[in-house]
């Protein structure tokens, strides 16, 4: 169970990833060494997952994103099992979703420029096992993103 004092760790953490373990502490009123055990508590119960560099794939020439929702062949006993596996193995696609419902699943697909989506909607895409139904979302502007929570 997380207290006030884990809370206000996972909040300067989550504004500031990279800032050192003693400026932390200072921030929550702790001790460094008791700022650093709670912090591995909650690595070690699954709270905090790790830390990562977010990379902006635009600044890196990807212009274009879609999003494919698909919907599988489920007359196949082991069409999710199949299609998740070879999907995971496309680098062009940054997250897959499953869903209950009339969409089974969902792609979120970045590219160069069109040429290079219809490249890889043609060869990589299309190519997955088990689609009955493909429909693509293009993306037109992101409005809120924010992997912060409310703690």
């Amino acid at each position: 169970m997380l207290d006030d004092t884990d809370r206000r760790i996972l909040r300067h953490l989550q504004a500031d990833p990279s800032q050192s373990n003693s400026t932390l502490a200072d921030l929550c009123g702790l001790s460094q060494a008791s700022c650093w055990r709670r912090i591995e508590r909650m690595e070690a119960e699954g709270v905090i997952l790790g830390q990562e560099a977010v990379i902006d794939w635009q600044a890196l020439g990807y212009t274009v994103e879609v999003s494919l929702r698909i919907t599988l062949d489920k007359t196949q006993p082991r069409a999710f099992d199949e299609f998740l596996a070879a999907a995971r193995e496309l680098p062009e696609v940054l997250e897959i979703q499953t869903f209950i419902g009339r969409v089974d699943t969902r792609l979120w697909v970045i590219a160069r420029d069109m040429a290079h989506y219809q490249q890889i909607y043609r060869t990589q895409i299309l190519t997955l096992p088990h689609i009955s139904d493909i429909e693509p979302l293009m993306h037109v502007a992101r409005l809120k993103s924010n992997e912060a929570l409310p703690l």
